[in-house]
């Protein structure tokens, strides 16, 4: 299945990184396609990541996951960026080159919309505008995606509204900035609504916004998937939303790399979705 002359490693870096799911999800893939291979949580600090790139791929590493702190300083670190790595300001994937270079990409844009074509095949990007909530490095992720599908404007909301006129600067005339606590009102247009922010999470504090505005229409995804039913989404769908939670972007995101690493596309299906909700 795969060329490596030795039996092939891969991982994920970040600190903390207790909490990663990816090791769940790419050990389960490893053993149900019968590969040979191992898949490993290492939490490295910013001090020592040059240093671990440049010894990991020695010690058989062919390629790694890429978590907080670290996807942006991999930039300045990797040989090669892809463009839209690039445009993301971002990297979540790297690959060790047998020519010794570090290529780095960020796989979460096609994540986020696969998850989406997967779980709402209707859905029609060119519908009407979405709104983005949140400004932060998975924002830059969606707002970049969504404009390669052919999203029509992106109205996008933060609350430190700075943050927002950052990525309109980066990404142009289709994004939009709305105040914070005037997006509820310009929600009755949007036919995708997306929220990056952590609001909603397990230990973080809820998304208190109204969505009484919501146009039942509309497309709404949360990238929060912890829990898998965040209040956003309850009320979105209390609404009369098609709604889609935030696992299948961490599922679909994962897959490019373990193929590159280990040379099989992994399926994404309901099989691999209950496997990492009963890890």
């Amino acid at each position: 299945m795969t060329d490596h002359p030795r039996i092939p490693l891969a991982g994920v870096i970040g600190s903390p990184i207790a909490h990663s799911r990816s090791p769940l999800l790419h050990g389960y893939w490893l053993k149900r396609y019968g590969i040979k291979g191992h898949y490993i949580p290492m939490d490295i600090a910013q001090t020592d990541l040059k240093a671990a790139l440049e010894m990991l791929p020695r010690l058989g590493f062919v390629g790694l996951n890429v978590t907080i702190p670290h996807k942006e300083t991999m930039l300045s670190i990797a040989d090669v960026v892809t463009d839209r790595a690039a445009l993301i300001g971002a990297a979540n994937t790297l690959i060790f080159r047998p020519d010794g270079k570090v290529h780095a990409d960020n796989t979460d844009g096609s994540g986020f919309i696969a998850n989406l074509r997967q779980n709402a095949p209707q859905w029609d990007p060119q519908a009407g505008p979405a709104m983005v909530f949140g400004a932060g490095g998975a924002a830059r992720a969606v707002i970049a995606a969504l404009i390669e599908v052919g999203v029509p404007e992106i109205r996008l909301t933060n609350r430190t509204r700075a943050r927002a006129e950052g990525l309109r600067r980066d990404f142009g005339a289709k994004v939009v900035v709305v105040d914070w606590v005037q997006a509820p009102h310009t929600l009755d247009e949007a036919m995708t609504v997306v929220n990056t922010t952590a609001l909603g999470m397990e230990g973080k504090a809820e998304f208190r916004l109204s969505l009484e505005n919501l146009n039942p229409k509309a497309l709404v995804n949360d990238l929060v998937y912890t829990p898998l039913r965040t209040q956003f989404l309850e009320l979105a769908e209390a609404a009369g939303c098609t709604v889609v939670d935030g696992l299948g972007m961490l599922l679909h995101q994962a897959a490019p790399g373990f193929e590159r690493w280990f040379g099989h596309r992994p399926e994404v299906d309901e099989a691999t979705r209950a496997a990492v909700i009963a890890g």
